[in-house]
């Protein structure tokens, strides 16, 4: 059965398009996904990503544990910070990709990606064995809306929002005097803050925001301007761009998996002989120079020879051209500036392979 947010009859009654996601029915676009974009990216845009989950872990061990499943250095996150990370398995490939919030002394959030949910809880408990930690699944009692773009934060302010809060960090606030965890982070690489509020007030909530937006130009934003909004940003999709059979180093996240942990991990030693001995695939940016669109799963050539693969694809609204993440084969002619080829529809399609992201990223902010 498909699940359903708690705000799904919002979106039915403004007009949203609705699609099968993750197993949730969620909106792919209210008016269309060009110009839901350019709103994230001119002003500022209210998403419901109510879809992915929240596990909160507690307890004596959970340094230890988490330490254990990730290769991030979680020893050096400090109260209320957030960090980016990965859940490698055995062979260093990845279950999923998080984000994982320090909430107290011994007590972490991690939010997880919708179609992982279940995988990353089984390997978190076969993980836990023999270690004092608490790993509980609160994904269905929590909302968690987006608010994004560069008016973001002013917006925001004028609900009660303290917004002196750096980047990648997560405080108890309030907003509209509705309790929640506020983190300024994002999937938009645009500046923004992610709320987390318990099912019963989301609908409020999600009500409260779009009226003091008006002023701002907010408007609701599907999963299809989020697609593209990440694109553009060069970020990750689980499922497309990450999997069970690539590893961080491989997908161009090195600068995620410190060198110097000491602490064991899963998938380390794989990991660190490609630190220091490279891979046989590498994560590239491409743009068409024609008309064609790469989608997920077209083959990339090079000199007549198959050497990689599409993993994301589409249209770039703020540059107006096509757009594309892969993999290709580790060789050094494969660069910047060079010639590939795309088979679409059983011709070949040029493309340039390009510096992500592709447009400048403004989700870095710091206020202290």
């Amino acid at each position: 059965m498909t699940k359903e947010t708690f705000l799904h009859d919002k979106h039915v009654a403004l007009g949203a398009r609705m699609v099968d996601f993750a197993g949730w029915h969620m909106p792919v676009q209210y008016t269309s996904i060009i110009k839901e974009h350019k709103t994230v990216r001119d002003s500022v845009g209210l998403f419901d990503v109510s879809h992915m989950g929240e596990v909160f872990v507690s307890g004596k061990d959970s340094l230890e544990f988490l330490n254990k499943i990730v290769p991030q250095e979680i020893s050096k996150l400090t109260y209320e910070k957030a960090i980016y990370c990965q859940l490698p398995n055995q062979k260093g490939g990845l279950i999923d990709d998080l984000i994982i919030y320090k909430l107290g002394l011994l007590e972490y959030l991690i939010i997880c990606n919708a179609a992982r949910i279940d995988e990353d809880l089984n390997w978190m408990v076969r993980n836990k064995k023999g270690l004092d930690v608490k790993i509980d699944n609160q994904s269905h009692n929590y909302s968690l809306l987006a608010v994004q773009g560069p008016k973001a934060a002013e917006m925001l302010q004028t609900m009660g929002l303290n917004t002196n809060q750096n980047s990648f960090t997560i405080r108890p606030a309030k907003v509209a005097g509705i309790k929640l965890l506020a983190s300024r982070t994002g999937y938009t690489g645009e500046d923004g803050f992610e709320l987390l509020v318990e099912n019963e007030f989301s609908e409020d909530l999600f009500d409260k925001i779009l009226e003091a937006g008006k002023p701002f130009g907010i408007k609701p934003i599907g999963l299809g301007a989020r697609d593209t909004l990440r694109l553009e940003a060069a970020l990750h999709l689980y499922g497309n761009d990450l999997d069970e059979n690539t590893t961080p180093i491989e997908a161009g996240l090195s600068w995620s998996v410190p060198k110097d942990k000491t602490a064991d991990y899963n998938g380390k030693e794989v990991i660190m002989n490609q630190i220091k001995n490279g891979v046989t695939k590498k994560f590239v940016g491409l743009k068409m120079l024609d008309k064609n669109i790469a989608r997920h799963g077209y083959d990339i050539y090079y000199n007549g020879k198959k050497v990689g693969i599409i993993t994301s694809g589409g249209i770039s609204p703020i540059l107006n051209a096509n757009i594309a993440l892969g993999y290709v084969k580790n060789i050094e002619e494969i660069c910047t500036g060079a010639i590939v080829q795309v088979m679409i529809r059983e011709k070949l399609h040029d493309a340039e392979v390009v510096k992500r992201p592709f447009v400048t990223k403004r989700n870095i902010v710091k206020v202290n």
